[in-house]
């Protein structure tokens, strides 16, 4: 079955291919593409004036949905996950307090500019080169508004590419990486797609947006996976291995000589008992309580992180691992305000 994406990227490949003048697709395209990103602008914009009227600030978390996931191998549902893990983060069954007392009803805690309409760029025929730069755009005009730092709610884990590319851009120089997944995302260009979920981070290493990758949480890796992480220097922390690991990992200082720390969180970090709503189910992972005692001893400046790979076509009913990406992106943006 075709996605509503791939129907609109072959209807305007065939424009291109027809009788219509390229430069007059080219014209329509612009248009959606500055109409897109004026609408994050304009957003960040009035959240930032928010955040700043309010005083105090010194850093403000501000959600920003990608729901992109045509580069996903497998599944393309994390394309939905924006809205479903907003609904759980304000969802009338828990308070609006995280675990270490931020409250997220502060708007200097939390605040939210939208989501890049990624559907309709594609619609357009805007292949995957220009939508990356898109992405690290939509990135840039959340940063440009002092205090805010972006948390990208996903869709698939290629988008972290982009948004490490505009963060490490921004700030002029290379960040550490907190990565926590049950894959190492590296390989060269997976299936042929240099931009798959599956070689985010090797994007990410060539283009020297990095200093210290660390990956935790691995427990499906290839050849080519430990192959790369050499190649790279990334320091792979496997679930085999985590017992030992485990002082270690939750005593991290990252971020010093550098511009600060990210942390990237696909939720199928996350053992299946925790997490169901995911893609690639692999088991035998983190328990939610591991990854929060990760992040909440975590010592660093984090300038920015995303949550990802979340699927809600694999969820329960009562749509438990929406709750669980939500408290991640909520005790995510505690950390990263202050």
């Amino acid at each position: 079955m075709k996605s509503a994406g791939s129907m609109g990227i072959n209807y305007m490949q065939k424009l291109l291919t027809s009788n219509v003048p390229k430069e007059l697709v080219k014209k329509g395209q612009d248009r959606v593409v500055e109409a897109s990103l004026t609408l994050i602008r304009e957003r960040a914009k009035l959240k930032g004036e928010l955040v700043r009227g309010l005083g105090g600030a010194v850093a403000s978390t501000a959600l920003l949905g990608i729901p992109l996931g045509h580069n996903s191998s497998f599944l393309q549902g994390p394309a939905f996950a924006p809205p479903h893990i907003r609904e759980a983060i304000w969802c009338g069954s828990t308070n609006s307090t995280t675990e270490e007392g931020k409250v997220l009803d502060d708007q200097r805690v939390l605040t939210d500019v939208g989501d890049l309409p990624v559907q309709e760029l594609r619609d357009t025929g805007i292949d995957d080169d220009r939508l990356m730069s898109i992405v690290s755009e939509s990135v840039k005009l959340v940063m440009d508004e002092n205090p805010l730092r972006p948390l990208v709610l996903g869709g698939d884990h290629s988008i972290s590419y982009p948004v490490v590319r505009a963060v490490s851009e921004k700030l002029g120089g290379p960040i550490d990486i907190l990565h926590l997944d049950a894959h190492p995302d590296i390989y060269d260009a997976f299936e042929g797609n240099k931009y798959s979920h599956a070689s985010s981070f090797a994007r990410i290493m060539e283009g020297g947006y990095a200093r210290r990758l660390l990956q935790v949480g691995i427990r499906s890796i290839n050849i080519e996976g430990r192959e790369q992480g050499k190649r790279f220097g990334v320091e792979q922390y496997e679930m085999r291995t985590f017992s030992r690991d485990r002082q270690f990992l939750e005593n991290l200082k990252l971020g010093e000589g550098v511009k600060g720390v990210y942390i990237s969180v696909d939720v199928d970090c996350l053992d299946p008992a925790h997490a169901p709503g995911v893609s690639h189910i692999e088991p035998g992972g983190l328990s939610f309580r591991d990854v929060l005692n990760i992040l909440h001893n975590l010592q660093g400046n984090i300038v920015g992180a995303d949550v990802v790979e979340y699927n809600p076509q694999r969820d329960t009913a009562d749509g438990m691992t929406a709750m669980v990406a939500a408290k991640l992106v909520r005790e995510v943006a505690a950390r990263m305000s202050k």
